[in-house]
């Protein structure tokens, strides 16, 4: 079976390298402007070559989103800035404006030019007319179902490639098209600078009885009116290749490396069974849970996935304890402190191409060769013995309940 391509959010390099040594085939990613995050730690123009040069001496490609929509003040900005990514080697440039379309279509010649899910595109002479323009790739709204995207698929050139999201957080607007963090904060959803107003609990106040609240229910289960769900597509892969969607895109660019590791090596291990006739090994699939979600659903694919209006928490069963720096041949690791723990703990450790192996851990040592029984100095270097070798970035983890209650 024809695989289906993993893209993968990288907010910073270190997420970058995560999402890129887990198993993508392709990243995306920003500079300090023009992009739909402005929360993540982004790229400067110096990070960029960097960025480009590691995943492509790893076989990755790189996507930069250029997909906020540009006021007049700013629109003279985006040629020397497009470029810039044209000459640092970026492969693609996801694009919503129209001039912004245009513009990097003349000063970034060699980036294939990709319409984001901002464009909303949810048919197919939508996606037939931005193919007539150049665009190589549509990302379609969020909002289709597996038989409305496989009707544009067989309507639509085959050289057109369609990616859709296949997991991660799903806006309650249409493709994104938000204005209440606007209306509500001052900070523009459209911009790179949602608040996320839709995840708070709203309560009635009347004018003349201010501080008095009643609570506000849209049915019986709760006041959450505006919540929504995650998307995870991890046990539907092969429906997604037959309807002949060309990639997947893990939304989380605002995530921590240890959720774009997680999620990219999970779904990077499912499809890989499934391309090659294989059932999934449940193992992978089980991986999705060991990060921080809200209740999964599937999206649109399957139809209207209902509303979910019980919370708006995370769940958080799994937290990062330290990341493998470098490991000999007889699994002696040095490791970067995230999270306390301590001898004696029961940890897990996860990396790239590396099953979740449980072990307890041992005795460890700071630098100068003291023992340790609790590194406690964030981000401090120390060295633990493991049960085995495993890559660098290889991740130790413990379970704990951290979900808001």
């Amino acid at each position: 079976m024809r695989k289906i391509e993993l893209l993968s959010p990288a907010g910073d390099m270190e997420r970058l390298k995560m999402s890129v040594l887990y198993g993508a085939d392709s990243v995306y990613l920003a500079g300090t402007s023009f992009g739909m995050r402005s929360f993540a730690g982004n790229f400067t123009p110096e990070e960029l070559p960097e960025a480009v040069k590691f995943a492509h001496e790893h076989g990755v490609k790189v996507h930069v989103t250029v997909n906020t929509m540009p006021r007049n003040e700013e629109i003279a900005q985006l040629p020397p800035y497009l470029e810039l990514l044209n000459d640092v080697g970026v492969d693609a440039l996801i694009v919503a404006d129209m001039g912004a379309f245009t513009l990097a279509g003349k000063y970034a010649p060699s980036c294939q030019r990709h319409i984001s899910t901002q464009q909303s595109i949810a048919n197919y002479e939508c996606a037939q007319a931005w193919y007539d323009l150049g665009a190589q790739r549509v990302v379609l709204a969020r909002e289709l179902s597996l038989q409305e995207i496989a009707e544009i698929r067989q309507k639509t050139p085959k050289e057109l490639e369609i990616e859709t999201f296949g997991h991660g957080a799903m806006c309650v607007s249409y493709s994104g098209r938000c204005l209440l963090s606007n209306y509500m904060t001052g900070r523009d959803s459209n911009r790179g600078a949602c608040a996320q107003p839709c995840r708070y609990q709203y309560a009635l106040m009347e004018e003349k009885r201010p501080g008095e609240y009643f609570p506000v229910y849209e049915d019986e289960k709760g006041t959450y009116i505006l919540n929504s769900r995650d998307m995870c597509t991890i046990d539907h892969l092969k429906d997604l290749m037959d309807a002949g969607i060309d990639c997947i895109k893990i939304e989380g660019r605002a995530k921590s490396a240890y959720y774009a590791a997680i999620v990219t090596g999970a779904y990077r291990h499912c499809i890989d069974d499934i391309a090659a006739g294989k059932e999934i090994d449940p193992v992978w699939r089980d991986e999705v849970e060991h990060v921080s979600h809200r209740v999964y659903s599937t999206g649109f694919y399957y139809g209207h996935p209902g509303q979910y209006t019980e919370n708006s928490r995370y769940l958080r069963e799994w937290q990062v304890c330290a990341i493998v720096e470098e490991c000999d041949e007889k699994g002696l690791a040095l490791c970067s402190l995230r999270n306390k723990f301590a001898a004696g703990d029961e940890l897990e450790v996860v990396g790239p191409d590396l099953r979740p192996l449980a072990f307890n851990v041992g005795e460890m040592k700071d630098l100068e060769g003291a023992t340790l029984t609790e590194p406690k100095t964030p981000q401090m270097k120390f060295y633990l013995q493991l049960p085995q070798p495993v890559p660098p970035l290889s991740i130790l983890r413990h379970s704990v309940e951290l979900s808001a209650k």
